[in-house]
């Protein structure tokens, strides 16, 4: 029977120590994938949001009535930006992780559990 491996060992202290160094050492922290998933979902809805905004304000969207133009792009362009910033943050965090910039770590973006 073969023994199956186990994700924890035994730690040997050398001499009469009672701990080792290994101990205390920080395992790598997991990439919060769902976190990451609903961060680029927010950054992608409030982009989207931000640029109908845009077009609308601008008149590419075939709204012809001021009034109701004003009105549905100061709407979108306030959803789309409180989706869109702490969609970016967290995906920039991630990001920056990933490549292993000093500063950054998985462990500043919040998981969801």
């Amino acid at each position: 029977m073969k023994k199956k491996a186990s994700k924890y060992m035994r730690l040997q202290a050398e001499g009469n120590e009672e701990f080792t160094s290994m101990q205390f050492r920080k395992p790598k922290p997991r990439a919060p994938i769902k976190a990451i998933v609903l961060a680029c979902t927010l950054f992608l809805a409030g982009s989207i949001m931000i640029l109908m905004a845009a077009l609308i304000f601008t008149g590419g969207a075939g709204i012809k009535e001021p009034d109701e133009r004003r009105s549905t792009y100061t709407v979108l362009f306030v959803i789309g930006s409180l989706l869109f910033i702490p969609g970016f943050y967290h995906v920039r965090i991630a990001y920056y992780a990933y490549r292993g910039y000093s500063g950054y770590s998985y462990e500043d973006i919040p998981e969801f559990d």
